[in-house]
């Protein structure tokens, strides 16, 4: 099997509108009481991710590569 660029990056969302509940308890995670967390998403499973995000109840504010530099 050929592992390809795409395979090995990684994203990281930046997610508001979660709270600490039964459900996110499960996650590898803590949820802080900020407005924002950050989470970082293998590129295999960003459809998997976005799903259990809005399940939660939470928006995606960003997505971003995480070896992403910014230009600003």
């Amino acid at each position: 099997m050929i592992t390809s660029a795409k395979d090995n990056r990684v994203f990281v969302y930046e997610v508001s509108g979660l709270r600490q509940s039964d459900a996110t308890d499960l996650n590898s995670y803590p949820i802080r009481n900020s407005s924002s967390i950050f989470v970082q998403v293998p590129f295999s499973r960003l459809n998997e991710q976005t799903r259990r995000i809005t399940r939660l109840g939470g928006t995606i504010v960003d997505v971003r590569p995480l070896n992403s530099t910014s230009a600003d």
